[in-house]
């Protein structure tokens, strides 16, 4: 367990600033409709205690909704993960959550590199649009409530990197960073992490927080080179 994001804070962080188009308690699992928003808005959790007999409605109130039987299993839940999987459940996207307080990211990005506006500009959802960001995700974006950016990097004079943060109490998460193939490895990324953290201190944010997949080692360097450190895992198990 993190003292910096606690599994339960964590939890919170990630509904709030990537959040499902609506959510209803079946039993003792949250059912969440993603709109075709990706996994993260569409897994069902379990909130209570459950029973194996849960389960079936569970998967009745996901196929409902025309979407795949999948659940976001948390570390802790080792019994719901072996019963899912004996039900014939595969993991899906083994999943890490890094963070770091935000003084430690309070190097500027380079001057004129980033640039943080809301609603996104066209060129921001051109290159959301570029690495499978698109309508479906970027209306997952809209509909986080609190304060919210993205930010557009720039290198070589052209647009170069995307992201979306969004706000929930002192926590800022990072979402759908892209840096376009052709302006990779000139320190956009890096150059956007750090605009992350300063438009999150400008509004009262203490921790910087990102989920990235586990496969991902480039973006897993980039965070732990910057001082970021993991404070939580999940995995999905989908039928």
């Amino acid at each position: 367990m993190s003292a910096l994001l606690p599994p339960a804070e964590l939890a919170a962080v990630m509904d709030a600033t990537w959040p499902a188009a609506a959510t209803r308690r079946i039993g003792p699992f949250l059912i969440r409709d993603g709109k075709g928003g990706g996994k993260r808005v569409s897994a069902a959790t379990a909130e209570a205690e459950w029973q194996d007999d849960d389960l079936p409605a569970a998967e009745a109130a996901m196929a409902a909704l025309d979407q795949p039987a999948l659940f976001l299993i948390r570390q802790g839940e080792e019994a719901l993960d072996a019963t899912l999987a004996a039900r014939g459940y595969r993991v899906v996207d083994p999943v890490l959550a890094y963070a770091a307080p935000i003084t430690s990211l309070s190097e500027a990005p380079e001057w004129m590199t980033t640039f943080p506006h809301w609603p996104p500009m066209a060129v921001a959802a051109a290159l959301w649009a570029e690495g499978g960001i698109g309508p479906a995700r970027l209306a997952v974006m809209e509909r986080a409530t609190g304060p919210k950016t993205a930010i557009l990097a720039r290198a070589q004079d052209r647009a170069a990197g995307i992201a979306f943060v969004a706000l929930h109490g002192q926590t800022a998460m990072l979402h759908g960073l892209e840096v376009t193939p052709s302006q990779r490895r000139q320190g956009s990324a890096h150059n956007i992490l750090r605009a992350a953290a300063h438009w999150a201190q400008d509004n009262g944010a203490s921790t910087l927080s990102l989920v990235v997949t586990e496969a991902n080692a480039p973006a897993r360097r980039l965070y732990a080179s910057l001082g970021m450190t993991i404070v939580g895992q999940y995995h999905y198990r989908q039928k």
